[in-house]
């Protein structure tokens, strides 16, 4: 992976770490970027599909447990997923108008 994307963990995917101005950045850079961004951004409903999974399980399990400590645990990381899986959905959305420039 290029240093103009880090990994994210808690995302599950690679971000944008730019380190200049885009408007610094040549031409041939831009669309660089651009092409490892749709790369990236393409993956984004997989994994948002498999933090989904995820959610399914736990809350299976939440409708089964009879512990409270272990039920509050349990909506905790649920809450936790969700708030992952609007996180990825705001990346996926609002750098839709750089996957256009892509296209263009």
């Amino acid at each position: 992976m290029r240093s103009d994307f880090i990994f994210n963990g808690r995302l599950g995917i690679a971000l944008p770490r730019l380190d200049q101005r885009w408007e610094d950045y040549s031409a041939a850079k831009q669309a660089e970027i651009l092409a490892e961004w749709e790369t990236i951004r393409g993956t984004i409903p997989d994994r948002i599909a498999q933090i989904e999974e995820t959610i399914n399980q736990k809350q299976e399990a939440l409708g089964e447990e009879e512990n409270f400590e272990v039920s509050c645990r349990l909506n905790w990381e649920i809450a936790d997923l969700a708030s992952i899986i609007n996180d990825l959905w705001l990346w996926y959305r609002t750098h839709q108008d750089i996957s256009t420039r892509l296209h263009s």
